[in-house]
């Protein structure tokens, strides 16, 4: 993990602030998730029927794959004078390879932007998560985020 002053990270734009370490996507993962927003598509949830699929087991929803961006960054990327940070939202999302479960999965985090807010700064950071053996990316989102001191 790498920590940081924000106000640090002003020159740090255009560069990789941090990379997480692996997370597995369990069979679990997927079920709480399906649950939890009422998506139970049989891709998802029924390892029977995903196995005759097209990827040949179940996959994660593109949305959960999303939702680990947060606990990813924050494994990436530490900030030793924040007292608050708060997700301000996403302008760009793309899904560009399938998450099948059992998949391994890291976060690569680039500064985009810096800018001054009262308080603090937004950021944007380009998160690539990374699928262990694949040669695409399995999510790649253009975050913004608010931090203040």
């Amino acid at each position: 993990m790498n920590a940081y002053l924000l106000a640090d990270l002003a020159a740090l734009e255009g560069r990789e602030i941090g990379r997480s370490d692996w997370v597995v996507v369990e069979q679990s993962n997927i079920d709480q998730f399906a649950q939890a927003t009422r998506d139970e598509q049989w891709i998802h949830v029924d390892p029977a029927r995903a196995a005759a699929g097209p990827f040949g087991t179940t996959v994660a929803h593109g949305f959960l794959t999303l939702s680990l961006v947060s606990h990813l960054f924050s494994d990436a990327v530490a900030f030793e004078d924040v007292r608050l940070s708060i997700n301000y939202g996403l302008n760009r999302v793309r899904f560009p390879s399938p998450v099948p479960v059992g998949s391994r999965l890291r976060a690569l985090c680039v500064l985009d932007a810096f800018e001054a807010i009262a308080g603090g700064a937004q950021l944007t950071v380009t998160i690539t998560l990374e699928r262990e053996g694949s040669a695409k990316p399995a999510c790649v989102a253009e975050w913004v985020t608010r931090h203040f001191t």
